[in-house]
């Protein structure tokens, strides 16, 4: 990001509030949004995002906390409104910085967080329980927690009371009436929101593109009615660790149709041991069997739940594909059920575990087949009733691609809000709303932070830039030997190659090679072979050039000279 352009004014005597989402906006994951008054400060969510093509060997990408950093003295609290990754994933790396900030959730997000908190070994966290229709303060801000249904159990959205206004966040969330819970959203919590007034409204634009309604998760239930009582083998159902009602669903499928369920994956059990615990799951003890003793029951007999909808390679599921699961195989005649639809990004990697799972015979039931799935997100209907039963003064579309945002920004003009009150933002806007005006004040950071194993922030764009060279061109290395007081050569070379020649006759070019870095090195003058960064300079150089003669490729050339 060019910093040039960062330019946050100081805040204003009279006052304020400042809404400046720092992911999330522009893309899907990495959802923060922090909201700012005189004297005191909170976030709502904190999640992670996982890499694209591009980015070479990173495991996650957060946010960029400079904001709430240079800010800490009025940092009060992180507000959660669900515990799915893109929401929940980055609060290790904030705790890391902010050990004592409090964590406001549900029962099932705060489990969730804990979870990933052991993972990173963070010791004690603040952690503020909530139960929809409670409110929780920080400084002169108040949280109301309003019941919303998601495709997790727990979900909420906020009403955020200001000395200005409210600030509404919707959350992630769909209008599901008939819900597997038997709890519909809190319509009367959310209108009476509205009938107080609400200064600004920010909500979930996923499937702002997408005319109707989105589908009650019950309909999931009537296609695994179909899916189980058809189903001649095993059945193998993949989906979000975190998606507690479909876990519901496969739990009383399995149950009706006399089946064993297995579960595996280790956020699957996580989930499964906190939503049983606190009460959203129910399973009987006796309808589950280890993943171990899968092979001591009939085919017909037999239900395993895993993660990997989303192709990810070390997941259940992708590993099930290529038969690289220790405890557990596909054969012929299985039927896989993926209960998910691709996070965008992720359509290739899911294609490839679908076809691999095909070449090894089973049943492939995925996408919108028998609406084995429905979304967790509104659609444009269900998002115009939103905005009609809170009925903004201001609003702030998030949670989505550029083009969802700006296709919600026109169904809110649809419903009243005066086009200038619709603000399409990105990462690190920083709006401000006084009793006075509402408009864009400036930028702050809002760009990628790479996590790369233990390195957080530490992998930047040369790093990238050099992976990328790795991976399409590949690496050589020279090692050659000189004297410099001589200036000669007293070793070598020798040429070691990675990834750059795939002909029959590589062992030739990589002898004519040789001699040619040879002949290059012996034409270096004597001040220049007494300098071993001029005569690495004059290798690199060389090489490169001489395979890209041979190529058209440049690999990433690595010369050691060795004085003796």
């Amino acid at each position: 990001m060019n910093t040039d352009t960062l330019v946050v004014p100081a805040p204003p005597s009279e006052p304020y509030v400042r809404v400046i989402p720092l992911g999330g906006c522009g893309e899907i994951g990495r959802n923060m949004t922090v909201i700012e008054t005189n004297d005191d400060m909170v976030a709502v969510d904190c999640g992670l995002m996982f890499p694209d093509d591009e980015m070479f060997g990173v495991d996650v990408v957060i946010n960029d906390f400079s904001y709430v950093r240079e800010r800490a003295h009025k940092f009060r609290g992180l507000l959660v409104t669900h515990g799915h990754e893109d929401h929940i994933g980055g609060i290790p790396y904030l705790l890391r910085e902010f050990p004592d900030l409090p964590i406001a959730g549900t029962s099932l997000s705060i489990a969730l967080i804990k979870a990933k908190s052991r993972e990173h070994k963070l010791g004690d966290v603040a952690f503020k329980p909530v139960q929809p229709g409670d409110r929780i303060k920080f400084g002169s801000i108040e949280t109301e927690f309003i019941h919303i249904t998601h495709s997790v159990a727990g979900a909420c959205s906020l009403a955020i009371r200001t000395p200005v206004g409210t600030i509404f966040h919707t959350g992630d969330f769909k209008f599901d009436q008939t819900p597997i819970d038997g709890r519909p959203p809190d319509f009367n919590a959310i209108a009476r929101v509205g009938d107080e007034g609400v200064l600004c409204m920010l909500a979930d634009s996923t499937n702002a593109e997408r005319p109707g309604h989105t589908l009650s998760e019950r309909i999931v239930g009537e296609a695994f009615t179909t899916i189980f009582s058809r189903a001649k083998g095993r059945i193998v159902v993949a989906s979000f660790a975190s998606n507690v009602p479909r876990i519901q669903q496969v739990v009383d499928h399995a149950v009706r149709f006399k089946r064993k369920v297995a579960f595996l994956g280790r956020s699957l059990q996580n989930v499964l041991h906190f939503s049983t615990e606190l009460g959203y799951l129910k399973i009987p003890q006796t309808s589950v069997i280890k993943i171990e003793d899968v092979e001591n029951y009939p085919p017909e007999q037999v239900v395993v739940m895993t993660t990997g909808s989303q192709g990810e390679p070390m997941s259940g599921l992708t590993r099930m594909s290529v038969r690289d699961h220790k405890k557990f195989k596909i054969v012929a005649g299985d039927t896989v059920v993926i209960s998910a639809t691709p996070i965008p990004g992720n359509e290739k990697s899911v294609g490839k575990t679908i076809n691999n799972l095909y070449k090894l015979g089973a049943n492939v039931i995925h996408g919108t087949d028998g609406r084995s799935h429905v979304s967790g997100h509104a659609s444009q209907e269900e998002l115009l009733l939103m905005l009609n039963l809170v009925r903004p003064e201001n609003f702030i579309p998030v949670h989505g691609e550029y083009r969802m945002l700006v296709h919600h920004g026109r169904l809110a003009t649809q419903t009243g809000v005066h086009p200038e009150n619709v603000f399409v933002v990105e990462n690190g806007d920083v709006l401000e709303f006084t009793h006075d005006y509402a408009d864009k004040i400036g930028k702050t950071y809002g760009g990628n932070v790479l996590v790369d194993g233990s390195s957080v922030g530490e992998v930047g764009e040369s790093v990238l830039r050099d992976r990328k060279a790795l991976a399409s061109d590949g690496i050589m290395m020279v090692v050659v030997a000189i004297d410099a007081e001589e200036a000669r050569i007293t070793s070598g070379p020798d040429l070691i190659s990675k990834g750059v020649f795939y002909l029959p006759d590589s062992d030739v070019v990589m002898d004519e090679l040789k001699a040619e870095t040879r002949a290059m090195i012996d034409s270096i003058s004597v001040e220049a072979m007494r300098d071993p960064n001029s005569v690495r300079e004059h290798i690199r150089n060389g090489v490169s050039k001489a395979i890209y003669n041979r190529t058209k490729r440049r690999p990433v050339i690595i010369p050691v000279v060795m004085e003796v």
